[in-house]
This record gives structure tokens, C-alpha cells and sequence, in this order.
């Protein structure tokens, strides 16, 4: 009979854990990695500001598997993976300070007078530690007022102006980097809302002039399983909430772009009676995810040829 509650509070947890998992996955491609960035679809894409640590890789992709740049590996020392991608985040000048007056400290104790100077120099330390201290408060100052200031300069326009490669994206075997208009990123938003909008209408025939034959066919597969459940995913008041730049490049007469996007949107899945089998109608869901488009170097429009979620 004790263990009754105990059993009855890890249910509950169970179902809330299941429900929130039913949530990160509903959406158009249900959570997963999948689709192809021609031949760098195996190739981990390039950190961003809103993408800081490493992608996914693809769970389902028709392209064939490559020797190319794995997963994990660096890109050199960015902003954005260096210390950041280990799950650390340094600042260098604080770093290098604060361990030069540590190694201070030992190579006084092993030269035999003392840490610091001995007793002697106690009162003198605690001064110094008190310029460190001042010195670190004006040290984070100015770092916040310079990050302040990128801000309100970059209010302008939710997509960041460049990612880790520049507008140019990252060159990788003699490939052609390729520059990303402010009009490209307007469509790459286009096509993020209009994606789950067509979603959640089921509309085969306008994800098909959205998207590459390969995405169609998952997205159609994802579909028919929610049909063969009796459930319906509804996707509603989709919000972009920032994005930028991972890589851009053209191969083979296609350009590609890797874009990280963070947005927001209520994510209810029912049944056919209209029950909510997971999901909120109030608590809208944040997700962030790296959306690769593809589109002749000839001219045309942009379709959606990848999804890989962040980890």
C-alpha cells in the first residue's frame, strides 16, 4: 500500500515526460534530421549566434554517405565553437588574468616565500584583490556596453547579418561560397511559416511547391502515420524569432544555404473526436532548428531541401 503513491507519482511523471516529447516532436519532421545538403549532407553545418553547438546529423537522407568533415569536429577557432561547443564559455581576457596570478601564487610557495608574499604581504594581497575585483567590474562593463551596442545595431532585421561564415558561408573543397540577399532571407521566412501552415492543412500539393521531392515524401510518410493513429497535428500562431547564416555555396549548378532559425508556435496534436493526445492550445513551443535550402545557380526559387535539429 506505500508503494502505491510512489507508483502512482512516477506514472504521472511518465505521462508529462511523454506528453512534452509528444510536443518536440509533432511538428513537420517530427523532431528528426532529414533530407540532403548535396555533398555536404554528412558534413556537420558550420556553428552560428543562434545555432552555437554542434547539429544533429541526418537520420534520413537519399544521398549517399561521404569521407567528409564529421560531426564534432572544429571549423578553427570561431566564436561560436571555441569553448562554447565543449558546453564552456570563456572569456579570454579573464582567463589569462586570473590564472597568471595563480601560477604567481605557486611559484612563490615553491620558491619558499610564500603564496602571495607570506604573511608579510597579506594586507598588500587583499588590496590586489581588490583592484582584481574592480578591475573585473570594468572589464564586464565595457563587455556589456559592446554587446549592448551590437544589439541595437542589429534591430533592424531579425535574421543576423552574417553567420560563422560570413555572408559568403564557408568554403570547403574548392567550392563557390555564395552571398545571401536580404530578399533571400525574407523567402527563407517565407517558407518556414508557410511550411507548417501547409502542414498542418495536410496540403501535399503546396508542400510540393515548397520543398524538394525527397522532404515531400517524408513529410507525406509523417502524415499518413499520424492518419493510421486516428491523430491530427495542428500547428498555429508560427512566430520567427531570430536566425543566421551557417554556410552558403554553389555545386554542381545548385546554390544551397544552411540557415539556423529559432521560432515559436503551439504544437497540439488530437484524435479524430478533437481529444488533445499532447500538446498545449496555450503554451506555445520554442524550437530551433537548421533549415537547408536548395534552388538552381540558373535562377528560381528556394525549396526547403533539409531539417536538422540542434543539439
Amino acid at each position: 500500500m506505500k508503494r502505491r503513491p510512489v507508483l502512482l507519482s512516477a506514472l504521472v511523471v511518465a505521462l508529462s515526460l511523454s506528453s512534452a516529447a509528444g510536443v518536440a516532436n509533432a511538428r513537420p519532421g517530427e523532431g528528426g534530421s532529414m533530407g540532403s545538403r548535396g555533398s555536404r549532407t554528412w558534413s556537420a553545418p558550420a556553428p552560428t549566434r543562434t545555432s552555437p553547438y554542434s547539429a544533429a546529423p541526418m537520420d534520413r537522407s537519399i544521398a549517399p554517405r561521404q569521407q567528409t568533415p564529421g560531426y564534432g569536429q572544429n571549423y578553427g577557432a570561431t566564436p561560436y565553437n571555441n569553448g562554447m561547443m565543449r558546453g564552456q564559455s570563456r572569456h579570454p581576457f579573464l582567463t589569462g588574468f586570473v590564472g597568471g596570478m595563480l601560477g604567481a601564487g605557486v611559484f612563490g610557495l615553491l620558491s619558499g616565500h610564500g603564496f602571495m608574499g607570506g604573511v608579510h604581504g597579506l594586507f598588500g594581497f587583499f588590496g590586489l584583490l581588490i583592484q582584481i575585483a574592480l578591475g573585473v567590474f570594468v572589464v564586464r562593463w565595457l563587455f556589456g556596453l559592446f554587446a549592448r551596442n551590437r544589439r541595437a545595431g542589429s534591430n533592424g532585421s531579425i535574421f543576423a547579418p552574417s553567420g560563422a561564415g560570413g555572408t559568403g558561408g564557408v568554403s570547403r573543397g574548392g567550392q563557390a561560397t555564395l552571398a545571401i540577399s536580404p530578399q533571400d532571407y525574407q523567402a527563407f521566412q517565407r517558407l518556414l511559416l508557410n511550411v507548417q501552415a501547409a502542414w498542418t492543412q495536410q496540403n501535399i500539393p503546396a508542400l510540393q511547391g515548397m520543398a524538394t521531392p525527397e522532404m515531400v515524401s517524408y513529410f507525406n510518410q509523417e502524415l499518413a502515420g499520424l492518419a493510421s493513429r486516428g491523430e491530427r497535428n495542428v500547428v498555429s500562431d508560427v512566430r520567427f524569432i531570430q536566425g543566421d547564416l551557417s554556410e552558403a555555396w554553389s555545386e554542381s549548378g545548385y546554390d544551397y544555404a544552411t540557415v539556423a532559425m529559432r521560432y515559436s508556435l503551439i504544437d497540439l496534436t488530437t484524435d479524430m473526436t478533437g481529444r488533445v493526445v499532447s500538446g498545449s492550445s496555450a503554451d506555445p513551443v520554442v524550437v530551433t532548428e537548421l533549415w537547408t535550402f536548395v534552388r538552381p545557380s540558373a535562377g528560381g526559387a528556394w525549396l526547403l531541401s533539409a531539417i536538422q535539429q540542434t543539439r
